[in-house]
């Protein structure tokens, strides 16, 4: 199962990494007054976390059927190794954002000349993947620079435990599901209750929040120079809130059963 486990562990990455690097695709259209067409690639993003999403959780629950015949097999243990995956995504996102920034604005520039994405991609050559490289930066976190940036901390807190709730959401129903395994259908479908809370209160307090952050900074010079230090910021939050999933695992696990046992 070792192998499975590396496989999962890669696409948890690519989900992670991908999820979190939207946050470069807005900063760089707001640099360039491009909000808009910018909003229009995180489509981009959206279909390979999708993908990599589509491929993991099958994988992931394979896991689950093997403990069953397997007594001894730790699946708690894969089940935190696999959130331990999300927490590098995380953190390779933020070390690639200054990078991606200069990418995703050249994207978004020759996106407005050719009009439509299968343009662009056909529109790309072997010279112009070479320069790609000019654009690598490398990430510079300076703790001072995050002391003033008019961020409710109310707002870094929320986004940490909804982070935490996305990344624990079907691992402790698969983990539900070997605990109880009269219940385990209806408990590893169980997911969908985490999440939806999670989506609820990201809907409600985050998204309204950032768009309102993301404005200020199209309107106003300062605030524009100050926006990727929050995108820095708001990437933290998250990488805080993968490490939450390790800390909720278990109990999360034990509400799913709860839930369940109450349907």
């Amino acid at each position: 199962m070792t192998n499975s486990l590396i496989v999962v562990c890669i696409l948890t990455m690519i989900i992670h990494t991908a999820e979190t690097l939207s946050y470069s695709v807005r900063f760089a259209g707001v640099k360039l007054n491009k909000i808009a067409i910018a909003l229009s690639l995180t489509g981009i993003i959206v279909l390979v976390s999708r993908t990599a999403n589509m491929v993991q959780a099958p994988l992931t629950a394979k896991f689950v059927d093997y403990a069953k015949i397997h007594d001894t097999f730790p699946l708690e243990n894969y089940l935190r190794i696999i959130m331990l995956a999300s927490s590098l995504g995380t953190l390779i996102a933020i070390a690639l954002f200054p990078t991606f920034v200069g990418l995703f604005g050249r994207i978004i520039s020759r996106l407005e000349i050719e009009g439509s994405i299968p343009k662009l991609l056909t529109s790309v050559t072997i010279s112009q993947l070479k320069n790609t490289r000019k654009y690598i930066r490398k990430p510079k976190v300076k703790l001072h620079a995050f002391r003033y940036l008019g961020i409710p901390k109310r707002f870094i807190v929320m986004n940490i435990f909804i982070t935490g709730f996305y990344t624990v959401g079907v691992l402790s129903s698969l983990l539900a599901a070997h605990l109880v395994p009269g219940l385990s259908t209806t408990a590893s479908q169980a997911s969908g209750m985490i999440n939806g809370l999670a989506t609820i209160m990201l809907t409600i307090f985050i998204d309204p929040q950032l768009g309102l952050i993301t404005h200020k900074a199209i309107e106003n010079a300062d605030s524009r120079d100050q926006l990727g230090k929050i995108y820095v910021l708001l990437m933290g939050s998250r990488f805080l809130g993968t490490l939450l999933g390790q800390l909720v695992l278990v109990p999360a696990a034990y509400s799913v059963i709860w839930l369940v046992q109450l349907i």
